[in-house]
């Protein structure tokens, strides 16, 4: 068990800075350089629906005056765009421009290439264990420490 952990903690570890860093990398060669691998995150929290700041915030794990400064550089990059709710003019919605829409595509795009590579390399049994260990994986940090689910 005490070898488990050990193993397990080095590779998720691993997993987590290597993901960054093909992100970061594959974000800084493509027409989107100017945008930070946070910067594109936002984007990605807020998607295609224009959400509130709290709403992305709070999905993001960080607070809405935190999420104002992103949004401020995003708005002024041409990623984002901001504007009163027409339900309530105390929230401010924000939501992709098109120059965001196509950033959000292009990574979605992204992943789903890295994604699709590493599961085709595997036997229908093992992308199973895998979907199956990952569900666990994922609901026992959301329980552990209260994430949104």
């Amino acid at each position: 068990m005490k070898g488990s952990i050990k193993i397990v903690n080095e590779l998720l570890v691993e997993l987590f800075n290597d993901i960054l860093t093909i992100e970061k990398t594959a974000l800084q060669n493509s027409k989107f350089s100017d945008l930070s691998i946070t910067e594109m995150h936002v984007l990605e929290a807020i998607g295609y629906n224009p959400r509130t700041m709290t709403d992305v915030a709070d999905q993001i794990g960080v607070t809405v005056g935190t999420l104002t400064t992103s949004i401020n550089r995003l708005v002024k990059k041409e990623y984002v765009i901001r504007k009163r709710s027409e339900d309530d003019r105390r929230f401010v919605e924000i939501g992709l421009s098109e120059q965001g829409k196509l950033a959000y595509r292009i990574h979605e795009s992204f992943h789903q290439t890295m994604v699709k590579a590493m599961v085709d390399k595997l036997s229908d049994e093992d992308n199973a264990v895998l979907i199956n260990s990952l569900k666990k994986l994922n609901q026992f940090f959301k329980e552990q420490y209260n994430l949104i689910q």
